[in-house]
């Protein structure tokens, strides 16, 4: 049995409460007794991360621009949403017809992530969807979103995320699990 304890929170305040950008400035009281008082916390929405495959054994990737960074990242469909608003099965649902004209009949959770639990609130919830086709064109894009669609064979993965053309965390973990997952890395 573990002795950790959890730190206690004495006071919070939000600093930012912007719909895309929230940010809260807790005291905290650690169990050895010593006071933060500027422990900042990102609140931030939960992310559906679906890997669709087609039944030509090809994932459907996105390609976008990442402001933050500056450069293009392929990755896999993804977005944001709120779990008392609609379900992470929705979501991921929504997101991959969104940004790719693709839809699947059935998904199968592999996992849920926190990337960054230290100062993020929110979960990546990660979805295989297999034998997926494409309907029709992307809608409902953000204005942020310029999204082109790369069918990528399951074969060539792995050596894309060796060679870092395949490089965002989420993506690369929604790979693995799900190539695992399913057995394809055996074959």
């Amino acid at each position: 049995m573990s002795n950790l304890q959890k730190w206690e929170v004495l006071n919070s305040q939000m600093l930012i409460n912007h719909p895309f950008c929230q940010v809260r400035r807790d005291v905290v009281k650690l169990p050895n007794g010593k006071v933060i008082d500027d422990y900042f916390v990102n609140i931030k929405p939960d992310i559906a991360l679906i890997l669709p495959v087609t039944n030509n054994q090809e994932v459907v990737f996105v390609r976008q621009y990442r402001h933050a960074v500056g450069e293009f990242f392929i990755e896999l469909p993804a977005g944001r949403f709120y779990p008392g608003e609609e379900s992470a099965e929705a979501a991921a649902l929504r997101e991959l017809r969104e940004e790719t004209g693709y839809v699947a009949e059935n998904l199968r959770k592999i996992g849920t992530l926190n990337d960054n639990p230290s100062k993020d609130t929110n979960q990546t919830h990660l979805f295989l969807a297999e034998n997926v086709v494409k309907v029709g064109e992307q809608k409902n894009l953000d204005v942020t979103e310029e999204i082109e669609v790369i069918l990528i064979p399951i074969n060539a993965i792995y050596e894309k995320i060796i060679t870092g053309e395949i490089s965002v965390a989420g993506t690369v973990a929604a790979l693995f699990l799900g190539l695992n997952f399913t057995g394809w890395n055996k074959k």
